[in-house]
Formats: structure tokens, C-alpha cells, sequence
């Protein structure tokens, strides 16, 4: 029977790290913000049909506040976070980089905007995880005037231009 004792105190210690109802509370806001930040942004590139969409985008921001939310619950100082933060910046990169495409045959490069959106949302992430809600939320509501609000104003001249050169042409 003593062995079950030891094995019960086992899985208490490991289930220690959230000690309080506001830690729980805390860490719980944190990282459904987080998901719920980077589910908008995926959702307006999902509707747009893009490949990174709503789950990719979740999960980056997700991941992303969680990489720097439990090394701060740890006690971590400045300077080993501002190293984990450089880290998560590297290696989103990467996983943008995997969104970028260039067609052989001609000079057109597709999945930038992608690429941008999910380092952005990691960005995101990371802010709320870091306890800064607001501004991640701020944050948010630049990237969705970025997403809608720039085609509008841009494509317009955009198409203008190219129909000109295309007059020209003939």
C-alpha cells in the first residue's frame, strides 16, 4: 500500500504548477485569447481561401503565447526571454517561409501575405501571452484593416494600371 502513496504524492507534484485560482485563471484567459486572436485572423485567410486558414492560425498564436507564458509563470529573467522570444521569431519564420512559392516559369511570388500573416499572428500570440491583452488586441484590429481595408484602396488603382498597360499594348 505504500507504493500507491508514493505514487499518488508522484502525480500530485507533477500536477503542480498551476497553485492558485487566479494563476488558473489567468493562464486560461491568456491562452483563449490568444486562440481566439489568431482564429480571426485564420478566419478572414480561410474565407479568402488561403491554405494557411483558421486551425493554422490558432494554432501559431496559440503555440506562440505558450512558449512565452510558461516561462514566465517559471520566474525566467529578461534576458532568457527576450531569448526564447528571438527563438519563436526564427522559427515562425520558417514555417512562413514554408508558405512562400515562387512559379519557375515566370517572376511571380505567391504566399507572402501568408507568410506575413501567420509571423503576425505569432506576434499576437506572444503579446498576450505576455500579458499585454489590449495591445494584442489593438494588434488584431490593424492586421484586419491590413487584410480588408488595403485591397480596397489598392486593387482599385492596381487594375486601373494594368488596363492601361494592356491599351497601350494594342
Amino acid at each position: 500500500m505504500q507504493w500507491w502513496h508514493e505514487i499518488g504524492n508522484a502525480l500530485a507534484a507533477e500536477f503542480s504548477d498551476i497553485s492558485d485560482i487566479a494563476q488558473i485563471t489567468r493562464i486560461s484567459l491568456r491562452l483563449t485569447l490568444a486562440a481566439l486572436l489568431g482564429g480571426v485572423l485564420g478566419y478572414e485567410r480561410e474565407r479568402k481561401g488561403k491554405a494557411a486558414g483558421l486551425k493554422t492560425h490558432m494554432l501559431v498564436a496559440l503555440g506562440a503565447a505558450l512558449f512565452v507564458l510558461i516561462p514566465l509563470e517559471a520566474g525566467v529573467s529578461d534576458t532568457e526571454l527576450s531569448r526564447i522570444i528571438q527563438g519563436i521569431v526564427t522559427g515562425v519564420g520558417f514555417l512562413g517561409a514554408g508558405a512562400i512559392l515562387k512559379s519557375s516559369s515566370e517572376e511571380h511570388v505567391t504566399g507572402l501575405t501568408t507568410a506575413a500573416g501567420i509571423w503576425l499572428t505569432a506576434a499576437i500570440g506572444m503579446t498576450v501571452g505576455l500579458g499585454r491583452e489590449a495591445t494584442a488586441l489593438l494588434s488584431t484590429l490593424f492586421a484586419l484593416a491590413v487584410f480588408y481595408l488595403v485591397p480596397l484602396v489598392w486593387e482599385k488603382p492596381a487594375r486601373r494600371i494594368h488596363t492601361r498597360d494592356r491599351d497601350d499594348e494594342a
